[in-house]
């Protein structure tokens, strides 16, 4: 198998599977509150739950997923999960309530491998001191979609908020059929592990990984990230206009300039740096930026400001691909796809967490009711978890090799 085909193969499928997520992100709002007939905050809160039930389904799926594909291969678990992620979308933009909505997500979540699966897909054919920065390449494709995406959901928002839905559902199938023509298999006898039932679980899996010295620590420290980094895509559409009164195609501009910005560091940036001070103080360094951040959202006054911090905001992802690095390299190629199912249940705690509490957080303090308005609340508390994050890593005893 040429190495850099299989690259290029994978990286085109994040960037179509990606331009699909980030198609419905600016519709979001208009569309929640079409069907509940709801003010903002009341939708944000509407919102905060469909990402939590999507979530709920990717905590419970994500090792049966991960372990199936050290079993059965890469390539059949990716494209039954693009088969039916094409389905959901199309379920969500028929939806006459918010019910159909919560079914479409049910069924999303329960097969969205692709970005895990993508994950131990590139694991599979990277070198142990490049996982790391291939992750970022990984990061990067999903990056360009999120340029692509929310830039064309915006535009087709403008003329109904179903429009990208099956947009979306047509990237999705577009996406399966390329997959199913050029996306050869990585698992062979030499990575291919027997599946075990009591191993395709989240507890399961969190037993068997634990076991490796220092991987506990980090999959803990990378679940209160992701809380904290996802207070993003869970409040930023909702945030942005009941800060700035943004309309979709302002907050799909918004993305895409984050999207692009984060294709840059992750695919570029992130290798250099990695390169001159290694994975820990990548991790470091990401962190503190985050904290720093999450501080100047909180309390910034004017659009343009926001314009000047996305390009600084999209230089802290690098925290997560180089934790997941640290992880990757420690554990077996055998255990690639669990240990990557594993973090694919670990973030979707956090996609579960972090939506409840970050939209009930706004809908609290921007409420009719509230006492002190405070949009920018959410991304305080973002800025604490991170804070605990980096006492954590930095924590003596951290045996995590860099």
């Amino acid at each position: 198998m040429n190495i850099n085909s299989a690259k290029t193969f994978l990286i085109i499928t994040v960037i179509i599977d990606s331009m699909g997520i980030g198609l419905i992100g600016p519709v979001m709002p208009a569309l929640l509150k079409e069907l509940g007939n709801v003010d903002v905050s009341a939708a944000a809160i509407w919102g905060g739950l469909l990402a939590t039930s999507f979530a709920f389904m990717q905590f419970c799926f994500g090792p049966l997923l991960g372990n199936l594909s050290d079993s059965y291969g890469r390539r059949p678990i990716l494209l039954i999960s693009l088969f039916v992620m094409a389905i959901d979308y199309v379920i969500m933009g028929y939806a006459a309530s918010i019910w159909i909505l919560f079914v479409g997500r049910l069924i999303g979540g329960m097969t969205a491998a692709t970005h895990s699966t993508a994950m131990a897909y590139m694991a599979d054919i990277s070198k142990n001191d490049e996982k790391s920065q291939n992750f970022g390449l990984i990061g990067a494709a999903f990056g360009i979609g999120f340029v692509l995406g929310p830039l064309l959901g915006g535009i087709l928002g403008e003329f109904s908020s179903r429009a990208p839905f099956y947009a979306a559902a047509l990237l999705a199938f577009s996406n399966f059929c390329l997959g199913y023509f050029v996306l050869p298999e990585t698992v062979n006898e030499k990575n291919k592990r027997p599946f075990k039932l009591l191993r395709a679980n989240p507890l399961g899996a969190l037993k068997h990984l634990s076991k490796i010295v220092g991987v506990s620590r980090l999959l803990f420290i990378l679940f209160i990230y992701d809380i904290a980094f996802y207070v993003y895509p869970a409040i930023w559409a909702y945030w942005s206009e009941e800060r700035f009164g943004w309309l979709p195609i302002q907050i799909g501009y918004s993305f895409a300039a984050f999207g692009f910005c984060m294709a840059i560091t992750q695919g570029y940036l992130m290798r250099k740096i990695i390169k001159y001070v290694g994975e820990r103080k990548t991790v470091v360094f990401a962190l503190y930026l985050n904290m720093i951040c999450f501080f100047l959202i909180a309390f910034v006054s004017q659009p343009w400001m926001i314009w000047l911090l996305i390009p600084i905001i999209s230089l802290g992802v690098i925290a997560g691909p180089a934790l997941q690095g640290l992880m990757s390299q420690a554990v077996p190629d055998d255990q690639q796809g669990e240990l990557q199912g594993l973090l694919t249940s670990i973030a979707a705690i956090g996609m579960i967490v972090s939506p409840l509490l970050m939209t009930s957080t706004f809908g609290f303090f921007t409420g009719d009711q509230t006492v002190l308005y405070f949009p920018g609340s959410p991304f305080i508390i973002s800025l604490i978890l991170i804070g605990f994050c980096i006492l954590l890593f930095l924590k003596k005893g951290n045996n995590m090799r860099d």
